[in-house]
């Protein structure tokens, strides 16, 4: 992995503010960095590098093409850059990183075909001297981060909003509409970021910048070279006509070819470990890849309730791994939280980035490069509430919308303390295996989307869990989230995984994992999202994903080729922290101040009153508000660190464990 940063104005010498953001990305790139500049055009490419394929100084970047046409800037690994070469037989090569491969790829066939050809994650930058024309692009499932936009009348782009923060005449201005997104998701959804006028290039696309563009401001138009909605579309309308045992035996096939080939690498490399299906699979197709012990990393915590970490170690003592554990308590967890706005760079409210951290920097100790099993949920239908919204839906539509309000009104009238009491009934008399989580927040969350109006508002209402936009100083500034891609597929299960394959697996879960993981220099691989996998899955019957009300079947059925039963079928547990003890208990001082009303009222951000009664009753433990005060509390935690024009220390300074 690597930092990547540029800037273009006409007539400017910009290598140094270019070089001098390039050491904001240091912690992404610790082993090497470089600048090539072209005073007379104006452009500077700026790069720091995380050696993994080729250490010596032939992987260097920027890098130059041998014709001198094409500077390169990127950030990545292209899993199948030794088949690129035996693809151009004549060519003369300097060394054998897949930086090399790609830069001659785009010099024989041009950029977008090189994208097309190349399987991997990347984010990268062209500039191509002989016609003036910059080039950006991004992988097909949105793997590495990219921003662009125009600072200071220079056309811009970076792996992190904090590159492009250091740059000259950088207008911090906070987008309301994404501010919006982001109550209602948790998240800033591609193409937003919270700065306004700047962009996140989408996954799969690409655009094209030329000289009279950028001396206009003009934004280029971006352009698709692969579409998960499209692989969609066209898998419904040709799924795949296999029996049970030949679907699994394909599955076994791809998704084995693509750990295989992510396990190239010049450097110590492992896995995450959970113990769920996603990672376990992950794991036990690389162990019987691999001459040696696969190493492996995971994390308990000492509330039993959160910890699956005696699962991990089943799996592992099953497959053979050598496994590392580190059990955490609160005090390992709640000093990260201070970290988290310079670690994601944006405001960034998903709970589990805390845990991801601190197991990244267990990880980094021993291996540069790891493996993980995101994806399994979007692709083989894992969360919940897919098959609970498919099942439900269909009931819950015939009863009048009156009746169903009522009924959410009075479940949401009972106090969260209340329902604590009535999960303790739930554990003492419910089997352990059959148990699920939090039923009261569960069930809460149920009661919020049984007053919805039809299926995207169900499926709204259950990634949101409120109307969060009411907590804005005006909510007719906020950008109300829709889900475009819902229309692609035909059944409601469908149309949710979809969606989330498009926006919440992008934007919050590989955001998540890509700022933990770079935090500390470490390199993150996610087999599943090879896009041949992907295109798959997406061909396979539903009824191969979710099935007896489960999902994953497919996952699980091949899992059961190397581990027993019973370290497959379990409850999905995910990857949690308890977020409503901390804020009743140790983070209370501390969100008691970002959330002072007083505060919010000078930052006109926040309606204080609105936000003050979710605290209010938050702390009394008449509601459970935790989620939603958790995504106030990390944009004012954000906003804090931009009003302290945070320091230059490395983002993972905090992670060590």
């Amino acid at each position: 992995m690597c930092g990547i940063v540029g800037a273009w104005r006409s007539g400017r010498d910009l290598s140094a503010p270019v070089a001098s953001a390039a050491e904001r990305l240091r912690h992404r790139g610790p082993n090497d960095s470089g600048l090539w500049s072209d005073t007379a055009a104006g452009i500077a490419l700026g790069h720091t590098r995380l050696a993994v394929l080729d250490l010596s100084a032939a992987g260097h970047q920027p890098m130059t093409s041998d014709c001198g046409r094409y500077h390169l800037v990127y950030n990545g690994e292209i899993y199948n850059h030794l088949e690129l070469r035996r693809r151009l037989p004549t060519w003369s090569w300097r060394g054998h990183s897949d930086s090399e491969t790609l830069l001659a790829c785009i010099s024989a066939w041009g950029f977008e075909r090189a994208l097309l050809a190349s399987v991997g994650m990347f984010a990268l930058a062209v500039y191509d001297s002989a016609t003036s024309t910059l080039y950006l692009g991004r992988d097909r499932l949105g793997e590495k981060p990219l921003y662009y936009g125009y600072v200071g009348g220079a056309f811009a782009f970076a792996s992190e909003l904090k590159a492009l923060r250091q740059l000259p005449a950088f207008a911090a201005e906070v987008s309301r509409a994404a501010l919006g997104c982001f109550l209602q998701l948790g998240y800033v959804p591609s193409p937003h970021s919270i700065y306004a006028g700047v962009a996140k290039l989408p996954m799969g696309s690409w655009l094209a910048l030329s000289r009279p563009e950028v001396d206009a401001q003009r934004l280029p138009a971006v352009q698709t070279y692969w579409s998960a909605v499209d692989v969609a579309r066209t898998a419904e309308r040709s799924p795949l006509q296999l029996s049970d045992d030949e679907a699994v035996v394909g599955l076994e096939r791809v998704l084995g070819d693509a750990v295989a080939g992510q396990l190239l690498a010049d450097v110590p490399l492992g896995a995450f470990l959970s113990g769920g299906v996603d990672s376990s699979t992950i794991v036990a197709l690389m162990q019987a890849r691999c001459p040696g012990k696969v190493r492996t990393f995971s994390i308990g915590f000492e509330d039993n309730e959160y910890d699956e970490s005696g699962d991990a170690r089943r799996v592992a003592a099953h497959l053979g791994t050598d496994h590392t554990e580190l059990v955490a308590s609160a005090k390992d967890l709640l000093p990260l939280v201070a970290a988290m706005p310079h670690i994601y760079d944006e405001p960034f409210a998903d709970p589990s980035q805390l845990p991801t951290c601190l197991l990244s920097s267990l990880a980094r100790r021993d291996v540069t490069v790891a493996l993980s099993g995101d994806g399994g949920d979007e692709l083989f239908g894992g969360y919940n509430r897919y098959f609970i919204a498919a099942r439900n839906w269909p009931r819950i539509k015939r009863v009048p919308r009156v009746l169903r309000q009522g009924f959410a009104s009075a479940v949401q009238a009972v106090s969260a303390d209340t329902w604590e009491s009535v999960t303790e009934l739930y554990r003492a008399w419910v089997p352990s295996g059959r148990q699920v989580r939090n039923p009261g927040e569960k069930l809460a969350k149920i009661a919020t989307a049984l007053g919805s109006e039809h299926e995207e508002a169900l499926f709204h209402s259950l990634l949101s869990g409120g109307p969060l936009l009411d907590l804005m100083a005006n909510p007719a500034d906020g950008a109300a989230v829709v889900m475009p891609q819902l229309h692609a597929a035909s059944s409601l299960p469908l149309k949710m995984m979809l969606s989330d394959a498009v926006s919440y697996l992008p934007d919050d879960i590989l955001v998540k994992v890509d700022r933990a993981s770079m935090a500390v220099a470490l390199e993150m691989r996610v087999p599943m999202l090879d896009h041949r996998v992907f295109e798959y899955a997406w061909r396979l019957p539903l009824h191969l994903k979710i099935r007896g009300g489960r999902g994953k079947w497919i996952l699980r059925q091949l899992l059961q080729r190397y581990l027993p039963a019973e370290l497959v079928e379990r409850p999905k547990m995910g990857f949690a922290v308890p977020l409503n003890g901390w804020l009743r208990g140790e983070l209370r001082e501390w969100a008691s101040d970002l959330l002072d009303p007083t505060r919010l009222r000078r930052e006109g951000y926040f309606d204080a009153a609105a936000v003050h009664r979710l605290w209010t009753e938050q702390i009394a433990g008449k509601r459970r508000w935790e989620f939603v005060l958790w995504r106030v509390l990390m944009f004012q935690a954000w906003l804090t660190a931009q009003e302290r024009c945070e320091s230059h220390a490395s983002p993972g300074a905090a992670l060590a464990v």
